[in-house]
Parts: C-alpha cells; structure tokens; sequence
C-alpha cells in the first residue's frame, strides 16, 4: 500500500495537531503511535505477525522519508531484515515496548549516505544470528545528522552499532550481549556518545578509531560500561570499555566503567586524548592507558580500584610523550597483568611513565610493586613527579637510573608505609639502588630529589 503526499501530510497532521472537529468525529480514537507520527498500520505493518515484514517496513519507511514525516510503530514485535534508510527517515516507536527482530540479511537496519536520519525508541534485537564481519546490526556509514536515541541493540551475532564516516549522536541507548564490539566507531565526524549503558560485549565496548591517525574530536561522556571481554584473545587490542585508535582530540569524561578484561579507556596513538573524572573498578590490566605513538595525553581526576596498574603513558620508544597525570585516586592494584602483556607480567604499579610529563596531586594506595614508575631503562626523559601521596607500596617511587635514562625530577611528596624504599633506582624491574630518599642520589646525575616526606 502506497500513499501519496497528500495523504502521509493529513496522516500526520492528524497525528500531531489533530484536525478540528466535532467529539462524535473524533470517535474511534487514534492509535498511541499516530501520536509520534504516520502510524505504520496504515501501510499494512502488523505488530505480533510471525511473517518476516521487511518489505511492507521497508516501503513504509520510503514513503514517509521521501515526505519527512516520522513513521511510528505500535507497541509489539515486528520481525525484518536488511532494512536500508533513506535520508530523513525517522523510525519511532514506544521505548520498551516496539521490538524488531532481525529476520535476515547482514543488517537489521542500515544505512550510507542518507542525513538526517533517527532512530528513536525501539528495541533491536539481532537473536545472537551471526553477522559478517566488521558488521553491526545497526550499520551507518557516511551520513549526516544522526540520531540514535532512547533504543534498546541486544543480542547482536556481531557488533551492536557501527558507525562509519558519521556525524551525529548515539544517546541514552542501551547495548547488551554483542558478540563483538556494541559500538564502534570509525573516520567520525563530530560524534556525541552520551549517557549510555553497555554492559556484556565479547570484546570492546566503545571502540573510536580512525583509518589513519588524525583529528576526530568524538565527545564519549556519561556511559555506564560493564562487563566486557576479551574473547578474541591477544594483549590488549580486545578486553576494553573504550578503546581509542589514531583518533585525535578524542574527549573521554565522566564514565562509570566496571569488570573489564583488559582495560577501562585505552588510547593507542590517540593523540591530546583526555581522560577525564571516569570512576573505575575491577579492570584486570592497566585501567588508563596512553601507548604507541601519541603526542599529548590528559589523565586527571579519575578514580581507580582495582586495576594491575593504574595508569601507564608509555612507549616513547615508538614516539609516546607528552602527558599531564593529575588529581587521580589510585588504590588496590593487583600484582599481576594479565600473560603476553608488557613489561613481563607484572603489574602492582600505580602510575607509571616515560617522557615529557608531569605527576602531580595523585593519591596512590596499596601497589604491591610501585607507587609510581618513572621510566623503562632508557626511556626516560624529563618527567617531574611532585605532590603525591603514595601510601603502601613495595617500593614509593621506582625511578630508572640505568644508562642513557633522562632527566626526573621527584620533589614534595608524601611516601609512607614502604617495604622496599621510599625512592629506589631500577635497572627495568630490578632494583639496583638503596633507598634515594635516604641518600645517595648525587651518584645519579639525571635525578633532582628534594623536600619529600617519608614516613
């Protein structure tokens, strides 16, 4: 059943301002979706029919996209496949309650090149049907003004979201049981992915990537992220909450990420990414990451239980400098990193970093290895570590002294409760000096110590 113009804007119309006339016109009453839009019942959609209704779906969505005009679902199960929207469709329905189940196809809706499109208020559910790879069972690719707001993606036999080339927002969403990753991003264009909850994906859950390294600016604030594996295996390329790859000026904010297999927000040649004010428990390797070739990392505020290290900026053997750790609180460290990650397996570390940074205002406590760790043999260069606290810790403040480490300055801090020294040269894992803090600091001529307090 087609409509023409005229009768999807009276559909409309009637739906939303409704048309003047008497009460005995009025009778029988709308639909609850004529309130969102043209009711999708007037195109034949049947809510609760075991037939695959793709084609009706599809057609619906067409006509009401080519006029845009919202096409609203009735509360119910609608079960379709390979949906594709055109450039201003809007597929509403009742949140909770208007459920389409994948069918078949690669996709249970897509979309390339199409703006200014919505999704709003339905459950998607993919029933753990395998897709290819690198799909999602919501798949947008070079479009526009995207909005996905107020859904619930479950079960999808591969990614939940992805969205490639895209500008827009993914909001309030609920992702649940993806296979793979339940959002992943790739070449954004100015993407908002805000207050969502994700909870059970097999490898990452946000994952905002770039095909080459470059600018990016997605904004990841206010999600709730749990539970996420590493089903894949590897050392750290699965297992995270969020996963930032080449994308520049990526902002990371106010997260609350919990039980992750590898890491809760892990930029790999993310340059000036921001980790800011996330709340974190129960991540089994390093919970704040910035490695590989990146210039420019901001780690401030955040807070840390339970983690095998707290925060690692590392690898300026590949390029990795520039940072700012500031005001984190980073407690109960476990001793050992999860087998193939590096250095070695050990972990038990608060902060530890390599070049061109700055250490300040951090509280570290219980870190069976180190409070902070400065440097990997001779990497190191110009870090300066002033104003922690460091409390319970094998060693307060492991610094590297082996030959061709650069400069570190470690002043005004407050060390306590050490078993090993407050301030002790490494050679890599292993300790080589007495305790610095105590004296014999002047034999090392890249260290400044001076005014800190051991207790």
């Amino acid at each position: 059943m087609e409509l023409d113009r005229r009768h999807v804007f009276a559909l409309a119309a009637g739906a939303t301002a409704g048309a003047a006339v008497s009460p005995a016109q009025a009778a029988p009453a709308a639909s609850p979706a004529s309130a969102l839009g043209v009711d999708a019942s007037q195109f034949g959609l049947r809510p609760g029919s075991p037939e695959d209704q793709s084609r009706t779906l599809q057609r619906a969505i067409d006509e009401t996209a080519r006029v845009r005009a919202p096409l609203a679902l009735a509360p119910g199960v609608y079960r379709a496949g390979n949906i594709s929207l055109p450039a201003g469709a809007q597929l509403l329905g009742t949140r909770g309650a208007t459920r389409l189940v994948l069918a078949d196809g690669p996709s249970l809706i897509a979309a390339n090149g199409a703006d200014s499109v919505t999704l709003s208020g339905l459950v998607l559910d993919g029933g753990k049907r395998p897709l290819p790879e690198r799909r999602g069972l919501v798949q947008l690719e070079n479009c526009r003004s995207v909005k996905i707001v107020d859904c619930e993606v479950k079960g999808s036999g591969r990614n939940g979201v992805v969205c490639v080339a895209i500008d827009g927002e993914v909001i309030d969403t609920t992702i649940v049981d993806a296979v793979d990753v339940a959002l992943h991003a790739l070449d954004s264009r100015g993407l908002m992915i805000a207050r969502n909850s994700i909870s059970g994906a097999g490898n990452n859950g946000i994952q905002v990537w770039r095909s080459a390294a470059g600018d990016d600016g997605t904004i990841v604030t206010d999600n709730r992220i749990e539970n996420i594996a590493n089903r894949s295996g590897g050392s750290g390329q699965y297992g995270n909450a969020v996963n930032v790859f080449r994308a520049g000026n990526v902002i990371v904010r106010g997260n609350r990420i919990k039980n992750c297999a590898f890491t809760a927000v892990r930029g790999n040649a993310a340059s000036n990414i921001h980790i800011e004010g996330n709340s974190i428990v129960d991540v089994r390797e390093v919970a704040l990451y910035a490695e590989f070739g990146f210039e420019g990392a901001l780690i401030a505020n955040n807070t840390v239980d339970g983690a095998a290290i707290g925060v690692s900026v590392t690898n300026f053997n590949e390029g990795g400098r520039l940072a700012v750790v500031q005001g984190n609180i980073i407690r109960n460290l476990y001793p050992k990193r999860p087998p193939g990650t590096d250095p070695g397996d050990s972990g038990g570390v608060g902060i530890a970093v390599e070049a061109d940074t700055a250490v300040t205002g951090n509280v570290v406590e219980n870190a069976p290895t180190a409070g902070i760790m400065l440097g990997w043999g001779h990497y190191l260069r110009d870090v300066a570590v002033t104003g922690n606290v460091v409390r319970k810790a094998d060693i307060g403040i492991a610094v590297s002294v082996a030959p061709g480490a650069g400069s570190a300055l470690i002043a005004n801090n407050m060390i306590s409760e050490t078993g090993r020294g407050a301030i002790v040269g490494m050679a890599r894992a292993k300790p080589i000096t007495g305790d610095l803090a105590k004296g014999g600091v002047e034999q090392y001529a890249n260290l400044a110590v001076s005014g800190n307090r051991v207790r």
